[in-house]
């Protein structure tokens, strides 16, 4: 069933208005709250990698407090444990019986900082939850809440002591991106409202959570043209036989940009996905998909830059909106 142009309409206006409130904690950064957006509708998650101080936590807690949902920051140490992340099971001599105490990941937004700080068997914990939105303790499943999105921040500056991510892990993120300092207008009216340090907590909920799942279901119900799912897997095969990469994008990869391409047009009124909203998507999506090889980044190749060469190279479809 393809999503009507009705509906269309009326996700595109809640879109915008989810945008603009959590936009009023995050200022001058309105692209990024897009994707944020696109991300948990998408049912995804996002990383960010980001110097200290741009922003991280207000966002995550302006998108939980936008949906009404809860919010929950886990720093990450290379002491911390996977008990802490996931949760634990401890005896309750009262009643004779195991009782199962939940952790930080069982929030609607969950935001894990520096998370390449912490070990590799503590990053793991957070797969399972992201990936099946569940944890499974002492052979006990339990579902985490939905929406439920993990919004990770790694620094790029500071190295020393961290683990990097794995490419499983880094897969397992549906976008990636940065926030970045704010421009200089924007960077006056924060500084006039100083007084207030936290704008994300005066926010008003926009829609409840359920709601948030409905908008989810409903963009999964856009319609992609037959000549999109080809241009997405030429730009794909691309990436696999670029001389600048070792490792280009995964199936997993391609239905990232197919399922953020469905929100993203849906955001902007349409009940099809164009071959712009791809491209729009492209570098959040693909960007840390990519391995490429040391000598070509030695000599100064990017993601950035092979993906804009093979934008370039990859002929655009015609406009084919394929409605059903």
């Amino acid at each position: 069933m393809t999503m009507t142009p009705e509906q269309a309409t009326w996700f595109a206006g809640t879109f915008e208005q989810l945008a603009d409130n959590v936009g009023q904690a995050i200022l001058g950064k309105s692209r990024v709250v897009r994707l944020a957006l696109t991300c948990m509708l998408a049912e995804g998650h996002l990383l960010l990698e980001d110097a200290p101080g741009t922003g991280k936590t207000s966002l995550a807690r302006a998108i939980a407090n936008t949906v009404q949902g809860t919010h929950a920051r886990i720093q990450f140490t290379p002491d911390l444990l996977p008990s802490d992340v996931t949760g634990v099971t401890i005896y309750d001599q009262s009643t004779h019986r195991f009782d199962f105490h939940r952790g930080p990941v069982f929030a609607s937004i969950v935001l894990a900082d520096e998370i390449n700080r912490a070990s590799p068997k503590t990053q793991s914990a957070l797969l399972e939850v992201m990936e099946e939105g569940q944890v499974t303790v002492d052979g006990v499943t339990h579902k985490a809440p939905r929406p439920f999105m993990v919004i990770a921040t790694q620094n790029p500056i500071e190295q020393a002591g961290t683990y990097r991510l794995p490419e499983a892990q880094l897969d397992r993120f549906l976008m990636k991106t940065s926030i970045g300092y704010p421009d200089h207008a924007s960077t006056v009216q924060i500084l006039a409202g100083a007084a207030t340090r936290d704008l994300a907590s005066q926010l008003q909920a926009i829609i409840t959570t359920s709601a948030v799942s409905n908008m989810a279901k409903l963009a999964a119900e856009v319609n992609v043209d037959g000549a999109v799912l080809d241009y997405v897997s030429r730009l794909a095969e691309e990436t696999r036989t670029a001389p600048e990469t070792r490792l280009g994008v995964s199936v997993r990869g391609s239905l990232a940009l197919i399922r953020t391409a469905k929100v993203w047009g849906a955001a902007h009124g349409r009940n099809y996905v164009l071959p712009d909203d791809v491209k729009d998507l492209l570098a959040p999506v693909w960007n840390h998909r990519l391995l490429l090889d040391p000598e070509a980044e030695f000599a100064g190749a990017s993601t950035e830059g092979v993906l804009g060469r093979i934008l370039s190279a990859v002929p655009v479809p015609q406009d084919r909106r394929g409605v059903a």
